[in-house]
């Protein structure tokens, strides 16, 4: 809306309209979970400081007296609520864990794919001041507020802003390098993040900017890096998550404390009723709630959001429809279960590499409702036992990573336990096959399982190569556990969507590519599922047979 709109709106709100103020904070809320939530990354105190930034901004609005000030008065609310947060955090709540890590809700929300992507997981790697600065000047570049309403936000002068804001992009590049560098297969840079607890922190940072710095390998990049700005410029606000929760209880008050505290404040009768409540889940798509006030945003038929899953739908695919388990397979007659094999009968096995050139078939299209990952947008996992379950409807990528060069010999494969529901192996990508040969492959390696120099990876008799990006779509929920013993290897876990497969596995040899990727998905129950997997939960994963049935 126009500021003339608001205007009227914050007039009207100042003047006792209570269907005025409804508006309002319907309105602001989104950009104001927007600042906190990149500011904190999704912190804990998320909710906790949306609230009382909400709260100060109505408990006060009869101080403002300019109504064309109204978003820069706001935002640097918010961001002292921010700055109050962070001197009351005592050293025991230092480590506390994000409660949704916001870099993933932006990834995922707003479907962000390659470079803009990076910039948005480079953000997890700078300290709380420049994240603090980036929540305001990621919303300048989207067209979201001003540089004069970012300076008074944080209290300095426009000319001390732009200081400040490029110091800030500067250590935001390097994280992206990091970022990068992380995504690559640098057998040095691999050696090094073995100690590494796959938290960004200040550290870390240093530590790896300084590889990057010295690392032709890591120093090199397939594409041109575009400047943040230009790709942030347009990206639409985060939608307030599945899951969030506001709960305005007014410093704890009981709830006739609080009522007749925001009555005297000006509340209308539709945010008191949420005031008494002790939380109100807000669902994307379904209701959202905004300091009481509340929007519905889907039609009352459309089915219900699954709590468990951040939805990705990507646009053109089947809608998100509530999970339920595969029906069992007929068993009426021979000839019924002739028909369609039931779920779990197909097992990898192994395959040659298809030629070079050969281009993949057509991916099926499968629903997509998201994928949640309790390893967060991008699980490392590089020691036996590291493992990650995944919760959902999507696609989902395990890239490899081998070095023989620090271990070689026998590789225990990854298994797939615990599942509920089903699972695909539906395609496979990132190039090349882990046994293609490597041009110029330096320190001893002759493929991406190693070389005469320095020994090789060697699999288990009958399993099939993997290629250095493989593609599942899980249906239900499935811990995917790492299992070295023997050769060195580490597994990177990212939730994905149809689009970014298709994508990866149509890069082939004209685009420097080894070879195009592969199709495994029939689209149907027929399609293969991967050989380590079990319903069960054994106390060692390694243990899983190879050739299980599911």
């Amino acid at each position: 809306m126009d500021s003339q709109h608001w205007r009227a709106v914050i007039a009207a709100a100042q003047a006792g309209d209570r269907r005025a103020l409804d508006e309002l904070v319907e309105g602001w809320l989104p950009l104001v979970y927007n600042i906190v939530g990149r500011a904190l990354n999704g912190h804990a105190d998320v909710d906790d400081v949306v609230q009382e930034t909400m709260l100060r901004a109505v408990g006060n609005l009869g101080s403002l007296r300019d109504p064309d000030s109204f978003r820069s008065w706001l935002v640097a609310i918010a961001m002292r609520q921010i700055r109050d947060r962070a001197r009351r955090r005592t050293p025991d709540r230092l480590e506390e864990a994000a409660a949704s890590d916001f870099a993933e809700l932006t990834v995922l929300r707003l479907q962000l794919e390659g470079q803009r992507r990076e910039v948005a997981e480079a953000v997890r790697w700078l300290d709380d001041e420049d994240r603090h600065l980036l929540s305001l000047w990621w919303l300048e570049v989207a067209g979201e507020l001003t540089r004069r309403e970012l300076a008074a936000a944080v209290g300095i002068t426009r000319q001390h802003a732009a200081v400040r804001v490029q110091r800030m992009k500067e250590r935001l590049e390097t994280s992206r390098g990091i970022v990068r560098a992380l995504d690559g297969a640098c057998p040095d840079l691999r050696e090094m993040t073995g100690r590494w607890n796959g938290r960004p922190d200040s550290v870390w940072r240093k530590r790896l900017a300084r590889h990057l710095r010295g690392c032709g390998y890591c120093g090199g990049t397939r594409e041109a890096v575009v400047p943040a700005e230009r790709l942030l410029v347009g990206i639409a606000l985060v939608p307030l998550p599945v899951g969030f929760t506001l709960s305005l209880a007014l410093g704890g008050k009981t709830a006739a404390a609080a009522t007749s505290a925001a009555t005297s404040a000006g509340w209308s009768a539709k945010l008191l009723g949420a005031l008494t409540k002790p939380a109100v889940a807000m669902t994307a798509g379904a209701t959202i709630v905004a300091g009481g006030a509340y929007v519905v945003t889907q039609p009352p038929d459309a089915p219900p959001p699954r709590a468990a899953v951040t939805p990705t739908a990507t646009p053109g695919s089947a809608p998100p429809r509530t999970f339920a388990p595969p029906a069992p397979a007929p068993t009426s007659s021979p000839a019924a279960t002739k028909k369609a094999d039931p779920y779990g009968t197909v097992v990898d096995a192994v395959d040659r590499a298809p030629d070079p050139n050969a281009r993949p078939a057509a991916l099926p299209r499968r629903p997509e409702s998201g994928i949640t990952s309790t390893g967060g947008p991008k699980a490392v996992m590089q020691h036996r036992g590291d493992r990650v379950t995944l919760t959902g409807r999507g696609y989902v990528l395990v890239r490899w990573q081998i070095s023989p060069g620090s271990r070689p010999g026998a590789l225990v494969m990854p298994s797939w336990t615990g599942l509920k529901g089903r699972l695909f192996h539906v395609a496979s990508g990132g190039s090349r096959r882990m046994d293609d040969p490597l041009p110029g492959a330096p320190n001893g390696y002759a493929t991406g399982m190693g070389g005469p120099g320095i020994g090789y990876a060697v699999l288990p008799p009958g399993t099939q190569q993997m290629w250095q990006n493989e593609y599942f779509y899980v249906d239900g929920t499935v811990t995917l556990t790492q299992n070295e013993r023997g050769c060195d290897y580490g597994l990177i876990v990212f939730p994905t969507n149809r689009d970014a497969v298709v994508e990866d596995i149509g890069q082939g040899p004209p685009q420097g590519a080894i070879r195009y990727g592969l199709v495994r998905d029939t689209g149907t129950d027929s399609a293969p599922v991967p050989q380590y997997v079990t319903r069960a939960t054994p106390a060692d994963p390694a243990t899983v047979p190879q050739r299980s049935r599911v």
